[in-house]
């Protein structure tokens, strides 16, 4: 069953433990990557969302590591859930020869992870809490020989490039850096020319199956966005759905409106402190205990690695066009079929017009179906400015569909990406496509082409 993973060079005790996990053959990030990093290189890999990277980075780590002569190996990651889920699939990946890792990230006190640090030979951290062990000097980076950089263009964006350098800088006896981003931004250029100045490229293709994938979306009037949402989810009957917004007050009125019309629905942002966030994605990943239906900001959303994803929605279109690859690569996966759905209302129409322009994607136009208005009984912890007169017609603020609307909240939406700091034509008219797209001067929508008037059909 591992013999294209014996190929790579892989230790008896590692191949053991892939094929307790039922992989039969490697992804095209691990097929080309562990090689070069068995071979001690650096190496910069363009890796998009599911390609299989924590083993690619992982397997020499686990492979090059002794027990019990500290920590050998360091793991970089933006988000407190993906640490979680890079040490856990690293523990894993590792039972054989016996090492340990563990993870570290702020929100949480910071003796049980003093403890476990003494006992660790790879640490998965959060740069800010790792800068904090090493002020305390509650960490000993000196046998650090492996860096790896995860998800480093969200890293970077989320505003933390500056101690990122600090800790590469703290990693003095370091001999390899890994870095893995789903796209190169000027911040990821700026580390690898410093930190990496000679390195092997890896660029792959996703590991989300795009002919498996169906992109699809509706444009529905601001009051009936909620209503939208809801009638589509009882017509799909998703077995696991995400839904994405871009505020934590979005990701609240959804997720608690859902519940109340009895779905078993759960939020995640950063918002909330990481004892739940952990639980509500363990309910989430738990088939016995399971909420089907997470709503989470992107940041958040990064965190979660769950293969059986049925359903993406977008319900409120990303600001950044290249979230938008990050949210629908959550389904799609491991070869099985996904479907992604946007919810369109005026406000959307110009984050749309990126995603479109800046992304090879084809998203097919559905009619807008008929709904029964749902009754919103959620509206935040202070009535004022949410809901509104139209409230009971599916909106949230005035006629938003929800608080502050799909465009960011107004003055109640709070950071629209969770950072640290701080009707149209039938589907015979076309598809919507970033190319010969005709885009619009005006910040209130796209300008209607002369296809059968779907503002997203290319123009000739």
């Amino acid at each position: 069953m591992t013999s294209k993973f014996e190929a790579l060079g892989l230790s008896h005790d590692v191949l053991k433990s892939i094929r307790d996990l039922g992989f039969s053959e490697p992804s095209e990030v691990q097929e080309r990557a562990i090689p070069l990093i068995l071979a001690g290189k650096n190496v910069v890999a363009g890796s998009k969302t599911g390609s299989g990277k924590t083993l690619a980075f992982g397997a020499g780590m686990i492979e090059r590591a002794v027990k019990g002569k500290g920590i050998q190996s360091l793991v970089l990651t933006p988000t407190r859930e993906l640490a979680e889920q890079v040490k856990d699939a690293i523990n894993d990946y590792s039972k054989y020869k016996g090492l340990r890792a563990c993870s570290i990230y702020g929100g949480v006190s910071m003796n049980p992870q003093i403890h476990n640090l003494k006992r660790s030979e790879i640490v998965v951290a959060t740069p800010g809490r790792l800068l904090d062990h090493i002020r305390s000097r509650t960490i000993n980076l000196s046998h650090v020989r492996i860096v790896a950089l995860d998800e480093a263009d969200i890293m970077f964006d989320m505003g933390f490039i500056d101690d990122v350098s600090t800790i590469l800088e703290q990693c003095k006896n370091r001999e390899q850096t890994l870095l893995f981003s789903a796209t190169v931004t000027e911040a990821v250029h700026k580390i690898v020319t410093r930190y990496i100045p000679t390195y092997s490229s890896v660029e792959v293709e996703s590991y989300v199956d795009s002919s498996k994938l169906t992109q699809v979306y509706y444009d529905t009037e601001d009051r009936n966005k909620f209503s939208l949402l809801v009638h589509l989810l009882r017509e799909e009957k998703g077995s696991l759905v995400m839904i994405f917004c871009n505020t934590r007050r979005n990701v609240d009125f959804v997720a608690n409106n859902l519940k109340d019309l009895g779905f078993k629905s759960a939020a995640i942002h950063g918002g909330l402190t990481q004892k739940k966030r952990q639980f509500m994605l363990d309910k989430f990943a738990d088939e016995k205990t399971r909420v089907n239906v997470l709503v989470c900001t992107d940041v958040a959303g990064r965190g979660i690695h769950v293969d059986e994803v049925s359903h993406v929605f977008n319900y409120d279109i990303p600001k950044d066009s290249k979230q938008y690859v990050h949210r629908v690569g959550r389904t799609a996966r491991a070869g099985q079929e996904g479907k992604a759905i946007n919810i369109l209302t005026s406000r959307d129409h110009e984050n749309f017009q990126k995603v479109l322009r800046d992304n090879d994607v084809e998203i097919e136009h559905r009619d807008t179906p008929r709904t029964e208005r749902v009754v919103i009984s959620w509206k935040g912890d202070n009535d004022r400015g949410f809901g509104g007169r139209n409230s009971r017609n599916g909106g949230g603020r005035g006629r938003s569909g929800g608080p502050g609307g799909s465009r960011g909240g107004g003055r109640h939406g709070g950071s629209s990406n969770d950072r640290r700091k701080s009707s149209g034509a039938s589907r015979s008219h076309g598809q919507a496509r970033n190319k010969g797209y005709s885009r619009s001067s005006s910040s209130s929508g796209p300008r209607t082409s002369t296809s059968g008037g779907n503002p997203y059909i290319p123009s000739n």
